[in-house]
């Protein structure tokens, strides 16, 4: 039975411009194949099995030649295969779909073409040039700035007569010749131009000039691909329109290493306030299943007086084990404790009020608040993690009958050092985020004597004061540690920095 292909556009660079379609598609695919353009995030969230198989091309640097590609879509799906072709930009636009599905067309293979923001609209939207409006441009042309055939020649003399806005894709190469031939057949030598780099990206670099200075101001600035130039009077927008680069942490990269789940929140805030996020998880969360201490603890839930909750992980796998096994009025008459505001948040969502939540978001704060309650009739229950800090159950032992319920276990993640390695080998500054001492351990752990050389060259964030204590003992220099020890503390340190 054959399968199917999606040729699917990524967008331009930004995972959220994805199409929702495009999105489901990706999700549904047994293979993806993929280009260099298309977002690393785009692939974090694929069905378990998905088989990625990379066909990036760079100029004069291709890892497939478009044949091979066109062969190994066709191949894929001829197995049966749900083949999602993510392709950057839209796969319509100087993206070579139309060729790929033509060649799945003579083979008798059904495929969905899924379009995609284009580069030229999308790069232009980011860069504060909108590539239309009323009374400045009423038309914009796309025009590739790499012909296949060099001796073909575009006609120069009917792009110059044009009043819209012109857009070269693939131009960065051959901008000296677009500006001369534009210039030899009358367009003026002031018309605004720029050179938008890694549009819509973290790496986003506008250059601005006009049709005469942009060439050398290219040639200077040493801009590569992948760039896209407009030429015309929006470009003179920008100056007001300009939203993308306002973003507090744009252009800063920063090393995610939360446990992947938990991790999507802090990601999408780092993404919005224009960060570049290398997410590199050294911890996984695993429930401890099956677990009859924890449904013994629910079934006799009512002889605890206290439920001390110390993280978002325990508190959802608690509730959805009692709800499962019993009433959330079983819940009547006990108090409920949480080591923070996120944990809080989390047992809300169950339309339980907390009771205690200390002023510091750390299990010493917490303890002290306890202990001005807790009396030697108190029973406390602590659903937590396999591995936390014996402090908490120690010290509340002290003043009450405490009882331990391991739920969870965080144990190392199965990254692949290469992929940090890759990912950071060529910036020239990066943050490293460790939300827990676990975070840190494992990131040693995983990269070995690799390790210390990303770390002495990043800069370390900690959330908090027990984090930071791990950090230093094994001889590392805490850049920053976050003020509230929290995600948001973390995030408003760093855009502290930026100001």
């Amino acid at each position: 039975m054959k399968g199917k292909v999606y040729l699917i556009g990524a967008g331009p660079g930004d995972p959220g411009l994805i199409t929702l379609k495009g999105s489901s598609y990706l999700k549904e695919a047994d293979v993806v194949v993929y280009d260099r353009l298309a977002s690393p995030r785009l692939l974090e969230d694929l069905k378990e099995g998905c088989r990625l198989i990379y066909v990036g091309k760079a100029s004069k640097d291709h890892t497939k030649t478009q044949d091979e590609i066109n062969e190994i879509i066709f191949q894929e799906s001829n197995k049966g295969n749900i083949v999602a072709r993510l392709k950057g930009g839209d796969p319509y636009v100087f993206g070579r779909g139309g060729e790929e599905a033509e060649y799945l067309y003579d083979r008798g293979i059904d495929f969905e073409v899924v379009p995609g923001v284009t580069s030229a609209i999308g790069g232009l939207a980011y860069a504060g040039i909108p590539i239309t409006h009323r009374g400045i441009a009423t038309s914009f042309h796309v025009i590739t700035g790499h012909l296949k055939d060099e001796n073909e020649e575009l006609d120069w003399k009917a792009l110059a007569a044009l009043k819209g806005t012109l857009v070269f894709l693939m131009g960065v190469s051959n901008l000296q010749k677009i500006t001369e031939n534009l210039l030899k057949h009358g367009k003026s030598k002031e018309t605004p131009a720029a050179i938008i780099n890694w549009g819509t990206t973290p790496r986003q670099q506008v250059l601005e000039g006009n049709l005469s200075n942009i060439y050398e101001k290219a040639l200077k600035e040493k801009i590569k691909p992948p760039s896209l130039i407009a030429i015309g009077d929006v470009v003179s927008l920008r100056e007001k329109l300009n939203f993308y680069e306002k973003k507090p942490l744009l252009g800063e990269n920063i090393v995610v290493t939360r446990e992947k789940a938990h991790a999507i929140d802090t990601i999408k805030k780092i993404e919005k306030l224009g960060g570049n996020v290398i997410s590199f998880p050294t911890i996984k969360l695993e429930e401890i299943t099956p677990n009859k201490e924890l449904e013994e603890a629910i079934k006799n839930i009512s002889k605890y007086s206290y439920i001390v909750f110390t993280s978002v992980t325990g508190v959802d796998i608690f509730f959805k084990k009692l709800l499962e096994l019993e009433d959330i009025r079983t819940l009547a008459g006990i108090k409920i404790a949480a080591v923070g505001i996120k944990t809080a948040n989390a047992i809300r969502k169950y339309g339980i009020i907390v009771d205690i939540i200390p002023e510091e978001f750390v299990a010493e704060d917490l303890i002290d608040k306890l202990k001005e309650v807790l009396t030697r009739e108190d029973k406390v229950l602590i659903p937590r993690a396999k591995l936390g800090r014996q402090e908490l159950v120690e010290e509340l032992g002290k003043v009450s009958l405490v009882d331990e319920l391991v739920i969870y276990d965080t144990v190392k993640s199965k990254e692949s050092k290469d992929e940090i390695m890759n990912a950071i080998e060529d910036l020239d500054s990066y943050y490293l985020l460790f939300t827990s001492s676990s975070t840190f351990a494992n990131f040693v752990e995983i990269l070995g004597n690799d390790s210390k050389i990303i770390l002495d060259k990043g800069k370390i964030i900690s959330i908090g004061p027990i984090t930071t204590k791990t950090i230093e003992d094994e001889g590392y220099v805490v850049y920053r540690q976050a003020e509230t020890y929290t995600v948001d503390g973390v995030l408003e340190l760093l855009m502290k920095e930026k100001r």
